[in-house]
């Protein structure tokens, strides 16, 4: 059976699908043999999972108590076009590009393009990784808004990036939707955080038949001018920010590092559906939340209400 006949039989599965508990099941058993999709590249915050200065997680890894969990980044892929591109420049960005190259499509050009988000360390730092030290790469393309872009030309050592024409920024603006190929286009949006050097912006990835959310961070929702439950029901997934579970989990001042707790997320969500709550995939996890471990028994009963939780290597149909 060919490509084009798999594709079609699945695309009828998804549009005979009567609620979101079906869409899940279908993207599980399939989702490898569509030609546009996202796929997750690591799920934890910028420090990653151990985090420095844990002795404790490092040893848990070591010995399989827990895994080992990279920062936060998706691929979109189109096979049709043979395209691939990040959203997020990690410090795990030499394994994630490995895992693109190796899982999803090899062709030439090592990416196709970037997308930041923002300059906090987890999100633009595996730039380096581009430069004459690492790989001496050329031309690569990198998609970041005006702040971003004036940060990264103004400060050493990325400016020697683009001196050195390992990467060349392209500008994006505030909701203005740019087509990456023919079947998939993405849009910034600015959000409110800590602009300590640049803008923020989530993505709204808009695919052929499903659409995607992207919002690694944010400093609360009450801050945003938009609704995120209204958001949410607008698309098919929702990689929303689940940095923390709750207040006091780290031992200092949790105002420092504002973001929305899952406990407050889905205290919004609470009156809506099983099939909106199963557009939830919390995503970003700091080391100290324990929701990032699967055994969790509060993520066991949240998912059992309907959330997600991504999950490095899982894919999601576009």
């Amino acid at each position: 059976m060919n490509s084009k006949v798999i594709f079609f039989i699945l695309s009828i599965s998804i549009l005979s699908c009567k609620n979101r508990e079906d869409l899940t099941k279908v993207e599980s058993k399939v989702s490898n043999n569509f030609d546009q999709y996202i796929t997750i590249l690591g799920i934890a915050q910028d420090g990653g999972y151990p985090h420095i200065d844990n002795t404790e997680e490092f040893n848990d890894v070591k010995e399989g108590k827990y895994k080992k969990e990279l920062v936060v980044s998706l691929g979109i892929i189109d096979k049709q076009k043979r395209k691939k591109f990040l959203i997020e420049a990690t410090p795990d960005l030499p394994e994630q590009l490995a895992m693109l190259d190796a899982g999803h499509l090899q062709h030439d050009v090592i990416i196709d393009g970037v997308f930041l988000t923002h300059a906090h360390i987890g999100h633009y730092t595996g730039l380096m990784h581009f430069g004459r030290e690492a790989m001496g790469s050329k031309g690569i393309n990198v998609f970041a808004m005006p702040k971003m872009k004036y940060f990264l030309e103004n400060n050493g050592p990325w400016s020697q990036l683009i001196d050195l024409q390992n990467i060349k920024i392209n500008s994006l603006e505030n909701k203005i939707p740019i087509d990456i190929t023919e079947n998939i286009k993405i849009t910034p949006f600015l959000v409110p955080h800590r602009d300590e050097f640049s803008e923020t912006v989530g993505y709204l990835i808009n695919g052929k038949i499903r659409s995607a959310l992207f919002i690694p961070d944010i400093n609360k929702w009450s801050l945003w001018k938009k609704n995120i439950v209204d958001e949410v029901k607008k698309v098919d997934y929702a990689f929303i920010d689940a940095t923390f579970f709750k207040d006091g989990e780290i031992p200092r001042p949790m105002a420092e590092v504002p973001h929305p707790y899952i406990q407050e997320t889905i205290d919004l969500f609470k009156n809506e559906s099983k099939e909106i709550k199963s557009k939830i995939i919390f995503i970003h996890f700091n080391h100290s939340n324990p929701l990032i471990h699967k055994n969790n028994k509060e993520r066991i009963q949240l998912e059992k209400e309907g959330y997600r939780f991504a999950n490095t290597e899982d894919v999601f149909p576009l």
